[in-house]
């Protein structure tokens, strides 16, 4: 069973994102996971559950911060996503991939770390959907999606592999509340 940990854009939005991603049938990615930000892949989330107890500890101090989702943007061909914007995102990844102890190996494979580049994806190659196809949802994604919102991240979602290519809502983990003076 695999897990992995993400930010969740706020429900309207989130919708807007399936309507466009909705478009293309032949999309997979909508069967596979809810639209999400990744903060921590796959690599090290053991079945033993044993870290999420250290995820825990790392919310507990890790304040509520803003993302700010822009516009669209390719991996090579393969990969269409919005881009992000913020500085604590990549704090918190770095602070739980510290925790976690995911070895060089696992690092490397999930781009994490140095090559941790935030984003929500909008579809790829590998779900079905051709380099065309995604380059027309860019354009769409464009003209639909925008104003891009910015938004408090107030939790961090865990998702749990159910089935293969299928992930859903393990747990969410509140992040450190602002305090009022």
């Amino acid at each position: 069973m695999q897990y992995f940990i993400g930010i969740v854009p706020p429900g309207e939005y989130q919708e807007k994102i399936i309507k466009v991603q909705q478009r293309w049938e032949n999309n997979l990615l909508v069967d596979v996971v809810e639209p999400h930000i990744t903060v921590k892949a796959q690599g090290g989330l053991t079945a033993d559950l044993e870290w999420i107890e250290k995820l825990k500890k790392v919310c507990e101090s890790f304040s509520v911060f803003n993302v700010s989702l822009n516009q669209p943007m390719f991996f090579g061909e393969s990969v269409l996503f919005l881009s992000v914007t913020s500085e604590k995102i990549f704090e918190l990844h770095q602070k739980i991939i510290n925790v976690i102890s995911p070895d060089n190996e696992l690092i490397k494979k999930y781009m994490e770390l140095d090559n941790y580049v935030p984003h929500l994806t909008m579809g790829q190659t590998h779900w079905g959907l051709s380099s065309k196809e995604l380059k027309n949802m860019a354009k769409i994604t464009e003209k639909e999606l925008s104003p891009y919102p910015t938004f408090e991240v107030s939790f961090i979602r865990i998702y749990q592999e159910k089935e293969t290519n299928r992930y859903v809502k393990y747990l969410d983990i509140p992040l450190k509340k602002h305090t009022q003076m």
